[in-house]
């Protein structure tokens, strides 16, 4: 079966012209029976749980009315998705690292660009500050996240990338990791940035897993941050429907395999301080990320099963509790975030909420333009919602 034959999956909302008292809506809906249409080129779905985020959305940041255009010759989701790390070019990017302590004894690795040379900016004490959560495997040096520093660069913005655990090339001092669920890490990490900059505005954006732990982090936080607002991209919000996908046989091939091998070439490094409180050789016997996470993450992290972990790790259950500005982006041909499990109920009952979503764009994907090796339409949607959430904060105060 060839990838153009793929079909892609109906997308569950409604259509624009649905009235709804505390929903508004944006774009076309997918054609019932799921059949991609010759013309791939389509305005993305807005939805928000209250007018005042969506109109704030459209004068804001103009993306979210313009016609997403995939590459021509690449905008099928599973294509989209692979080659994006190969076309898309790597910005330079010079980081600072610094190790800082967690309560377990352990290490983070944060890698900061400080943007010193700042014109709109100037003052390091004031100058706003983007966190940047990279995916499940992903470092600071992932593409995706250089062209997001890149992008703040440009706005006069600092980044810091919060390095999960063990994958950075740091050392593992304590036999644990991270899993989408759990947020303490991310917590040490925002009250060391408040303590480095009090008087920065701060803001972050998650990528996939990145993505799932800032929104699990926001419904467990409500008001308790010090996040001005936060961007998604494509989260998976159901973790059990994302690993069904991702267990099918074309995609399991594809991404599956690939990931858990990624996995556990992590859990190889750490081995000598690892194989002391886990069965390291049964964990690398794991053919996908399900058996990954049964044989480690979720043993690690206390769970009583794996079915328990998912369900926590899953930020679908805590939406409703968040309450700084949210945008999240999904592409309707995710499989890695199947388009029947976005969230879209729950969006509509929460006005600090919003969901973009595009019909092509595959997972982390979103390539625009003949050759595509400049920013993409992920790219445009951080920057100008970053821009908006710095410089106009103060339309964004009570949302509901």
């Amino acid at each position: 079966m060839s990838l153009s034959s793929i079909l892609l999956p109906p997308l569950p909302v409604r259509s624009a012209n649905h009235s709804c008292s505390n929903s508004f809506h944006h774009g076309s809906v997918i054609p019932a029976g799921g059949h991609l249409r010759k013309d791939v080129a389509k305005k993305p779905q807005l939805i928000s749980g209250g007018k005042k985020f969506y109109h704030f959305l459209r004068e804001q940041c103009p993306v979210v009315s313009e016609t997403y255009y995939p590459t021509f010759w690449c905008w099928e989701s599973r294509i989209q998705t692979l080659l994006r790390p190969f076309v898309t070019a790597k910005p330079g990017v010079i980081y600072r690292n610094e190790l800082i302590k967690a309560a377990d004894g352990g290490q983070i690795s944060l890698d900061w660009f400080d943007n010193d040379d700042s014109l709109s900016h100037p003052d390091p004490a004031t100058r706003p500050t983007v966190l940047l959560l990279p995916g499940l495997t992903g470092t600071s040096r992932e593409s995706y996240i250089l062209h997001m520093v890149q992008q703040s660069r440009d706005l006069g913005y600092r980044c810091v990338v919060f390095n999960n655990r063990g994958v950075s090339g740091e050392t593992l001092l304590t036999p644990r990791t991270y899993c989408a669920a759990n947020t303490e890490d991310l917590e040490t990490v925002l009250e060391h940035i408040q303590r480095a900059y009090e008087a920065a505005p701060l803001m972050a954006a998650g990528v996939s897993m990145g993505g799932m732990m800032l929104a699990n982090y926001l419904g467990r936080k409500g008001r308790e941050t010090c996040l001005k607002g936060v961007v998604v991209f494509s989260a998976g919000w159901d973790v059990f429907e994302c690993t069904a996908s991702l267990e099918k046989p074309l995609d399991r091939f594809l991404f599956n395999s690939y990931l858990t091998s990624c996995l556990q070439a992590s859990v190889h490094r750490h081995r000598p301080v690892l194989e002391k409180c886990y069965d390291i050789d049964h964990v690398m016997k794991a053919r996908t990320i399900r058996e990954f996470d049964e044989r480690f993450t979720s043993i690690m992290f206390g769970y009583p099963t794996n079915d328990d972990y998912y369900r926590d790790a899953s930020p679908v259950h805590r939406l409703k509790s968040v309450q700084v500005p949210m945008l999240c982006l999904n592409a309707a041909d995710d499989v890695f975030s199947p388009s029947h499990a976005i969230p879209v109920e729950a969006v509509k009952q929460n006005p600090n909420l919003a969901m973009l979503i595009t019909h092509h764009g595959g997972h982390i994907g979103f390539l625009e333009g003949l050759w595509p090796r400049q920013s993409t339409y992920m790219d445009r949607v951080f920057k100008q919602f970053a821009k908006a959430v710095i410089e106009q904060s103060n339309q964004l105060k009570d949302l509901s």
